[in-house]
């Protein structure tokens, strides 16, 4: 156990370490050509640009995530949310995961605004998350209920899908023990 442990501590160490970066300046970018080939079961344009070190089937959510480098300021998010344990903790989810470029679409001051508000910060993450895992087949017109408490829709067909008629799912169907994780390109808000 010592070595996820450590794993998960250099992830989240990692993720801290990147919130400087979007406050201060454009994160660096993915290469494609860099990328591993995409984990099995996957779909989706973004599939083969997302790198990772090792299978995440074994590891809960957040580790899961912190395991591919794309996700680093959603990972850094949850940790400064203190959403790790609680994610971790549910049985079966799916994570709505937007990537670091969904990210740097936000204003550096709504960033910064979002990261000092733990309670809105927490809101807007838990709105990416689904108390059940949700399988590609139920993504073509869905309605779900996030953690968060307000609705979540989906549509689309095929591979190509988008999440509340703005986000694209670029990455699908990702697993991991206690999840199913659809990478997005946009952060979604919450209904006020």
């Amino acid at each position: 156990m010592r070595p996820t442990g450590m794993r998960t501590a250099k992830a989240t160490a990692a993720a801290l370490v990147t919130i400087p970066f979007v406050l201060g300046g454009p994160a660096s970018q993915s290469h494609a050509q860099d990328a591993s080939p995409s984990p099995s079961g996957t779909f989706g344009p973004g599939c083969s640009a997302l790198s990772q070190k090792a299978s995440t089937v074994k590891d809960k959510v957040v580790e899961a995530a912190a395991a591919y480098p794309q996700l680093s300021q959603l990972v850094s998010a949850a940790v400064r949310a203190k959403l790790s344990g609680a994610l971790d903790g549910r049985p079966d989810v799916t994570v709505f995961a937007p990537n670091d470029q969904a990210f740097q679409q936000v204003t550096v001051s709504q960033l910064a605004s979002l990261l000092s508000n733990q309670g809105r910060l927490k809101k807007v993450l838990t709105y990416h998350v689904v108390d059940k895992q949700i399988t590609p087949d139920e993504l073509s017109n869905g309605s779900f209920t996030t953690v968060e408490g307000s609705k979540l829709t989906t549509s689309g067909s095929g591979t190509e899908f988008k999440v509340n008629g703005k986000a694209n799912i670029v990455c699908g169907n990702i697993k991991a023990a206690n999840a199913t994780i659809y990478v997005i390109d946009a952060v979604l808000q919450p209904p006020s």
